[in-house]
């Protein structure tokens, strides 16, 4: 049934060629004239997982507590500090001109000119909390004592190393982003808020005095973005690589164009779908259409190789392009739908932008599909090859395949055994080396960019010098309404404070806890003895209530207390020692109706995400090898081709799970795509070379020397073309965004390794299957592969 339905489609395409090669093309001017149309888009609330503990906890408190997303900018004096005149006017028209930036609460606003800063002092009438920049302080009225009153009511109320930078050279302005207009409902665009925060702040209020640092979810996004279209000029030059490479391959610059051709007609439909299905382009995922785009190349190469095979064989170009549609169209056919799955299953991470991310890659190989395996085969029989291109054909694929009979000599008995002996031992090294692989980012800052970016020199300069940097982890304590004066609910957030204070990377804590015993202090001239919380519940309370400073710690009737936890970074490691403490916290220490929540703040999000990321792994790969194993065995009806097209992968994946792990390139969402492209170009490869041994197999030959027939048949094109791709991508290691340099290296390495167990590993594999337990009746070929 297969066999008729796919020489019915080979008599329809092939009589209809000028008819199907005006449809692919009036379908790519459509997808053209929307692809233009594509846009980058960034969006907070796309990176969380919504259904996650931790979010739910951010999401239900986030209007009471500081944010995740929120911008921080500071002005930093180059000569001198920040105290005086032009330096504090500076500084209210910087926190001016950001409140008047769209998408700020500007309720959230926070500087030494903003009415929620408070200082506390002790007077005859008792405890009075005054802004510290109030009515007696006026933009035009800056003298030396005015600002000396600036200083100090900052030094009094704390806000040197929160607000002012520690060695007082800087003043810092924060402010939470909507990621939702509450009026219009109109999402922030991240790429323009960020061009604002360079035209309207930056360039604005940097020159030779004064230098503007800022650091954010929104102004990370903005770096991403404008160092991703600086990476054009890289996919260029990976594009010009492989079509030389290609040229060099077939001496033939019509057969060179072709696979170049049809895998930019899939780029240009997957764009053009994405923008029709109403999508944007997350910067994030600016790689996507570029890894799909050399998993059509490797197909392409596959079907060059396979027309080059048979024009050398001496028959027509139709019959060449007939004959690559018949014998590539179900290999090709197994290795995209396994490509398809492998991203269809990232749709099992919960977080809306790794969907936007899969719908794309998906899209992108689904079109392949057609492109590669139906629009090439058909272009290329329209292509008239000279008699003596087929003679030159012969001899270059002679003089190629000359040292692959020294490589074929792996499928013989007494070298496959070690070479599987081999491939063992290192899958058990893989394994053992690649346990305790990073879940998320490894790097200070923004894990994106490089470590002298802007963006991440800025977060450095701010966590030197101010208190609270880049990263925070919010605990939530809730308990009934009324609870400021609960001395087992202070005491818990307290002991809290000083339990995790002692992980590694916890700078500073933060809570109505910590500032009540500084209260308490201040009450008794500020005795260190009295750095406490008052036992008294009425003293407690007063204490609490009368503190002004606690935006973001408390909500207005205490039944919510925050935990802030400010880190020195937001790797990996750091956040998960602090999100482990705090979970041991819990269980040991439960108060009679008080829930301890995890978890908000930045860091609490990204906690979210790497535990989001590290438990869909595992599922994600056995989905994936459960839908090749399954597509296999429906094809060839034969576990032994199960395990030989899956045992090489399996060697593959591991040792490139060691490689990232070496070099410090932690599982995340921009990586993990990488790893389920490895696995598809891996079956591509494995599928190609079983298809031909198959075949040998079953017209009488041994496993050995179908084993070498496949290798010298399909060997040379599988080297040529993962050497090509690696080639390719390896110059993405030159580019200022650093996950785009890690993802060039991580993909040329898989692409290599995948290559090299491909041509190894699966021959001595079906070799040594067949000794150990010899096959019990004929093998049967496809008709179809009889091509």
């Amino acid at each position: 049934m297969l066999i008729r339905v796919i020489n019915i489609l080979e008599s329809w395409l092939f009589g209809h060629r000028a008819l199907v090669i005006s449809l692919f093309a009036l379908a790519t001017l459509v997808a053209g004239f929307f692809a233009v149309e594509l846009r980058m888009e960034a969006g907070f609330e796309k990176q969380l997982p919504q259904d996650h503990e931790y979010i739910k906890t951010f999401n239900e408190f986030r209007d009471q507590l500081f944010g995740a997303n929120r911008v921080t900018v500071v002005l930093h004096s180059r000569h001198g500090d920040i105290w005086n005149e032009n330096g504090l006017r500076r500084l209210l028209d910087v926190t001016e001109a950001i409140s008047a930036l769209p998408g700020v609460n500007r309720s959230s606003v926070t500087s030494l000119w903003t009415p929620n800063v408070f200082f506390t002092q002790v007077t005859e009438n008792g405890f009075e909390a005054q802004p510290v920049t109030g009515g007696d302080v006026a933009p035009n009225g800056l003298t030396d004592e005015v600002i000396a009153q600036i200083r100090d009511r900052a030094t009094r109320g704390g806000h040197i190393g929160t607000l002012v930078s520690n060695d007082q050279t800087s003043g810092a302005v924060t402010a939470d982003l909507f990621d939702q207009e509450p009026g219009s409902g109109q999402k922030l665009d991240y790429i323009a808020f960020n061009k604002l925060l360079e035209g309207e702040i930056r360039t604005k209020f940097e020159n030779d005095d004064y230098e503007v640092q800022i650091i954010g979810f929104a102004k990370q996004i903005g770096a991403i973005a404008d160092e991703g279209r600086a990476s054009t000029p890289f996919f260029i030059l990976a594009f010009v690589l492989t079509a030389l490479a290609v040229f060099w391959y077939c001496h033939s610059i019509k057969l060179t164009v072709l696979p170049l051709f049809c895998s930019l007609i899939s780029l240009v439909w997957q764009l053009g779908a994405l923008h029709l299905l109403g999508y944007g382009l997350d910067p994030l995922a600016v790689l996507v259409p570029f890894l799909v785009f050399a998993i059509g190349v490797s197909h392409g190469v596959q079907q060059i190789n396979f027309i080059v095979r048979e024009l050398a064989a001496g028959n027509t170009a139709m019959g060449a392009a007939r004959a690559s549609f018949t014998g590539l169209l179900i290999p090709g056919t197994l290795a995209l739908v396994t490509a398809l799955v492998s991203f269809i299953t990232l749709l099992m991470i919960p977080i809306p932008m790794i969907h936007e991310l899969a719908i794309t890659a998906s899209i992108g190989v689904l079109f392949k599909i057609l492109t590669n395996l139906v629009l090439l085969p058909v272009a290329a029989s329209f292509i008239n090859v000279p008699a003596e291109y087929a003679r030159r054909a012969m001899f270059h694929r002679e003089r190629r395949s000359g040292w692959l009979t020294g490589l074929s000599r792996l499928a013989e008995p007494q070298y496959a055994r070690w070479v599987v002996m081999i491939g063992v031992a290192v899958f058990c090294l893989a394994y053992w080396q690649s346990l305790g692989r990073h879940i998320g980012s490894l790097e200070r800052g923004a894990p994106e960019l490089r470590a002298d970016s802007r963006f991440n020199q800025d977060a450095l300069s701010i966590a030197s010098s101010f208190n609270v940097g880049l990263d925070w982890l919010t605990v939530v304590l809730v308990a009934p309404a009324n609870s400021c004066d609960s001395q087992g609910l202070l005491q818990l957030a307290d002991d809290m404070g000083w339990a995790i204070f002692q992980a590694p990377g916890v700078v500073a804590v933060e809570s109505a806890a910590t500032l009540g015993k500084e209260y308490s202090a201040a009450l008794n001239e500020a005795n260190p003895k009295m750095l406490s919380l008052p036992r008294d519940s009425r003293a407690l309370g007063g204490a609490i209530n009368n503190l002004q400073k606690l935006q973001g710690v408390r909500a207005r009737d205490c039944s919510v207390i925050a935990v802030n936890f400010y880190l020195q970074d937001h790797k990996a490691t750091t956040i998960q020692e602090v999100v482990e403490r705090v979970k041991a916290f819990r269980t040991n220490n439960i108060v009679a109706g008080v829930e301890i929540r995890l978890a908000s703040g930045n860091a609490g999000v990204q906690a979210a995400i790497n535990e989001v990321v590290e438990k869909s792994e595992t599922p994600m790969l056995l989905y994936v090898y459960g839908t090749i194993l399954l597509l296999v065995f429906l094809t060839y009806r034969d576990w032994r081709a199960m395990l030989v097209c899956c045992v090489p992968l399996t060697v593959a994946t591991w040792v490139g799970y060691w490689f990232m792990k070496d070099l410090d390139i932690g599982l995340t969402v921009a990586t993990l795509p990488v790893m389920v492209l490895a696995v598809g170009v891996g079956v591509d490869y494995a599928f190609y070379i079983y298809n031909r041994l198959q075949l040998h197999l079953s017209k009488g030959m041994t496993t050995t020397q179908a084993a070498k027939h496949a290798l010298l048949e399909t060997g040379v094109a599988t080297i040529f073309t993962a050497i090509t791709l690696s080639i390719g991508v390896a110059t993405w290691s030159f580019s200022q965004l650093k996950f785009q340099a890690d993802m060039g290296k991580l993909l040329a390495f898989m692409f290599m390794i995948n290559m090299v167990m491909a041509m190894t590993l699966l021959p001595a594999v079906a070799v040594m299957l067949d000794k150990w337990i010899p096959r019990r009746r004929p093998v049967r070929a496809l008709g179809i592969a009889a091509h």
